[in-house]
Protein backbone atom coordinates (compact mmCIF):
# COMPACT_ATOMS: atom_id res chain seq x y z
CA UNK A 1 0.00 0.00 0.00
CA UNK A 2 1.34 3.63 -1.12
CA UNK A 3 0.89 6.44 1.46
CA UNK A 4 -2.21 8.86 1.87
CA UNK A 5 -0.16 11.64 1.60
CA UNK A 6 1.50 13.26 -1.35
CA UNK A 7 5.34 13.34 -1.05
CA UNK A 8 6.57 16.51 -0.18
CA UNK A 9 9.73 17.77 -2.26
CA UNK A 10 12.91 17.42 0.12
CA UNK A 11 13.81 20.72 -0.24
CA UNK A 12 10.62 22.11 0.65
CA UNK A 13 10.86 20.79 4.32
CA UNK A 14 10.92 23.10 6.91
CA UNK A 15 14.08 22.03 8.49
CA UNK A 16 13.85 24.05 11.87
CA UNK A 17 10.51 22.45 12.62
CA UNK A 18 12.17 18.77 12.01
CA UNK A 19 15.54 19.47 14.32
CA UNK A 20 14.88 17.38 16.69
CA UNK A 21 15.28 14.39 14.36
CA UNK A 22 18.61 15.21 14.09
CA UNK A 23 20.14 18.27 16.17
CA UNK A 24 22.64 20.22 14.71
CA UNK A 25 22.53 18.17 10.82
CA UNK A 26 19.99 18.38 8.27
CA UNK A 27 17.01 15.55 8.90
CA UNK A 28 17.98 12.33 6.58
CA UNK A 29 15.21 11.67 3.73
CA UNK A 30 13.37 9.14 5.90
CA UNK A 31 9.92 7.83 5.45
CA UNK A 32 9.36 9.13 9.28
CA UNK A 33 10.37 12.67 8.55
CA UNK A 34 8.88 13.25 5.41
CA UNK A 35 5.73 12.35 7.46
CA UNK A 36 6.17 15.26 10.04
CA UNK A 37 7.37 17.55 7.17
CA UNK A 38 3.28 17.64 6.67
CA UNK A 39 2.63 19.67 9.52
CA UNK A 40 5.68 21.40 10.56
CA UNK A 41 3.73 22.81 14.28
CA UNK A 42 3.10 19.20 15.09
CA UNK A 43 6.18 18.57 14.58
CA UNK A 44 7.94 20.29 16.15
CA UNK A 45 6.25 20.25 19.37
CA UNK A 46 5.76 16.01 19.04
CA UNK A 47 9.53 15.38 18.34
CA UNK A 48 10.75 17.27 21.02
CA UNK A 49 8.89 14.91 23.40
CA UNK A 50 9.47 11.53 20.89
CA UNK A 51 13.12 12.71 21.60
CA UNK A 52 12.95 12.56 25.20
CA UNK A 53 11.44 9.01 25.26
CA UNK A 54 14.10 7.56 23.08
CA UNK A 55 16.85 9.62 24.88
CA UNK A 56 19.23 8.93 27.92
CA UNK A 57 17.16 11.24 29.72
CA UNK A 58 14.88 8.55 29.94
CA UNK A 59 15.02 6.70 33.44
CA UNK A 60 14.22 3.19 31.16
CA UNK A 61 17.38 1.46 29.53
CA UNK A 62 17.55 1.19 26.08
CA UNK A 63 16.76 -2.74 26.19
CA UNK A 64 14.23 -1.63 27.84
CA UNK A 65 12.32 0.57 25.74
CA UNK A 66 12.94 -1.45 22.33
CA UNK A 67 11.30 -4.48 24.12
CA UNK A 68 8.36 -2.01 24.65
CA UNK A 69 8.61 0.04 21.38
CA UNK A 70 7.92 -3.83 19.42
CA UNK A 71 5.28 -5.02 20.99
CA UNK A 72 3.23 -1.81 20.95
CA UNK A 73 4.26 -2.38 17.17
CA UNK A 74 3.27 -5.82 17.08
CA UNK A 75 0.25 -5.15 18.74
CA UNK A 76 -0.67 -2.10 16.41
CA UNK A 77 0.44 -4.31 13.44
CA UNK A 78 2.93 -1.14 12.42
CA UNK A 79 5.52 -2.37 10.40
CA UNK A 80 7.26 0.75 9.84
CA UNK A 81 7.91 0.99 13.62
CA UNK A 82 8.68 -2.82 13.69
CA UNK A 83 10.67 -2.93 10.92
CA UNK A 84 12.80 0.12 12.63
CA UNK A 85 13.05 -0.84 16.17
CA UNK A 86 13.89 -4.44 15.73
CA UNK A 87 17.02 -3.28 13.78
CA UNK A 88 17.63 -0.72 16.86
CA UNK A 89 16.78 -3.38 19.10
CA UNK A 90 19.15 -5.63 18.07
CA UNK A 91 21.79 -3.03 17.87
CA UNK A 92 20.70 -2.47 22.21
CA UNK A 93 21.60 -5.57 22.82
CA UNK A 94 18.05 -7.05 23.06
CA UNK A 95 18.37 -10.74 21.43
CA UNK A 96 16.41 -13.06 19.30
CA UNK A 97 15.19 -15.18 22.10
CA UNK A 98 13.56 -11.60 23.49
CA UNK A 99 12.47 -10.83 19.70
CA UNK A 100 10.78 -13.78 19.13
CA UNK A 101 9.18 -13.48 22.83
CA UNK A 102 7.94 -10.35 21.78
CA UNK A 103 6.16 -12.06 19.03
CA UNK A 104 4.28 -14.67 20.82
CA UNK A 105 3.45 -12.64 23.96
CA UNK A 106 5.00 -15.18 26.24
CA UNK A 107 4.89 -13.56 30.07
CA UNK A 108 8.41 -15.58 31.07
CA UNK A 109 10.59 -13.64 32.72
CA UNK A 110 10.77 -9.27 32.99
CA UNK A 111 10.41 -9.17 29.37
CA UNK A 112 7.45 -10.79 29.94
CA UNK A 113 6.22 -8.01 32.31
CA UNK A 114 6.99 -5.25 30.28
CA UNK A 115 4.93 -7.23 27.51
CA UNK A 116 2.68 -7.40 30.28
CA UNK A 117 2.10 -3.80 30.15
CA UNK A 118 2.00 -3.13 26.86
CA UNK A 119 -0.68 -5.44 26.33
CA UNK A 120 -2.95 -4.64 28.74
CA UNK A 121 -2.45 -0.75 28.37
CA UNK A 122 -3.10 -1.72 24.84
CA UNK A 123 -6.26 -3.61 25.39
CA UNK A 124 -7.74 -1.82 28.88
CA UNK A 125 -6.30 1.43 28.81
CA UNK A 126 -4.29 0.64 32.33
CA UNK A 127 -1.60 -1.82 34.35
CA UNK A 128 -3.33 -4.42 36.36
CA UNK A 129 -2.96 -4.55 40.37
CA UNK A 130 -0.66 -7.78 40.13
CA UNK A 131 1.24 -6.83 36.96
CA UNK A 132 2.17 -3.09 38.40
CA UNK A 133 2.84 -4.82 41.78
CA UNK A 134 5.75 -7.05 39.59
CA UNK A 135 6.82 -4.45 37.77
CA UNK A 136 6.95 -1.75 40.83
CA UNK A 137 9.49 -4.40 42.24
CA UNK A 138 11.75 -4.10 39.47
CA UNK A 139 11.78 -0.57 38.63
CA UNK A 140 11.70 3.17 39.67
CA UNK A 141 8.45 5.11 40.33
CA UNK A 142 9.94 7.06 37.55
CA UNK A 143 10.79 4.64 35.35
CA UNK A 144 7.26 3.52 35.79
CA UNK A 145 6.16 6.33 34.72
CA UNK A 146 8.22 6.43 31.69
CA UNK A 147 7.23 3.16 30.37
CA UNK A 148 3.36 4.15 30.65
CA UNK A 149 4.55 7.27 28.43
CA UNK A 150 6.90 5.18 25.98
CA UNK A 151 4.00 2.78 25.44
CA UNK A 152 1.11 5.99 24.77
CA UNK A 153 3.92 7.55 22.54
CA UNK A 154 4.07 4.95 20.52
CA UNK A 155 0.27 3.52 20.52
CA UNK A 156 -0.24 6.96 18.74
CA UNK A 157 2.78 6.49 16.66
CA UNK A 158 1.63 3.21 15.56
CA UNK A 159 -1.97 4.93 14.75
CA UNK A 160 -0.61 7.78 12.85
CA UNK A 161 2.06 5.61 10.70
CA UNK A 162 -0.98 2.90 10.02
CA UNK A 163 -3.70 5.50 9.04
CA UNK A 164 -1.14 7.49 6.21
CA UNK A 165 0.31 4.49 4.85
CA UNK A 166 4.27 5.73 5.81
CA UNK A 167 6.22 2.86 4.24
CA UNK A 168 9.28 1.62 4.95
CA UNK A 169 13.04 2.95 4.21
CA UNK A 170 14.62 1.66 2.09
CA UNK A 171 16.60 -1.55 3.53
CA UNK A 172 13.96 -1.70 6.12
CA UNK A 173 11.70 -5.30 5.97
CA UNK A 174 8.91 -6.17 8.14
CA UNK A 175 7.75 -9.56 6.20
CA UNK A 176 7.58 -11.08 9.49
CA UNK A 177 4.44 -9.18 10.35
CA UNK A 178 2.37 -11.04 7.86
CA UNK A 179 -0.87 -10.40 9.22
CA UNK A 180 -2.21 -14.19 8.08
CA UNK A 181 -2.97 -15.33 11.33
CA UNK A 182 -3.26 -12.21 13.51
CA UNK A 183 -6.28 -12.04 15.95
CA UNK A 184 -6.03 -8.04 16.96
CA UNK A 185 -8.48 -9.78 20.08
CA UNK A 186 -5.83 -12.20 21.24
CA UNK A 187 -2.30 -11.41 22.76
CA UNK A 188 -0.29 -13.04 20.30
CA UNK A 189 0.09 -14.33 17.24
CA UNK A 190 0.32 -18.09 16.17
CA UNK A 191 1.03 -19.13 13.05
Amino acid sequence: MSSRLAPIPYDEWDFEALAEISPGIKPPELSVVAFFAHHPDLAKAFLSWNRYVNSRRSTLPRPVREIAILRVAWRRRSRYEWAQHLRIARRAGVDEGTIATIRSGERAGFPGLVIAAVDEITDGSAVSDSTYASLAAELSERQLIDLVFLIGTYSLLSAAFNTFRVELDPGLDASDMDTRGFDSSKHDQKG
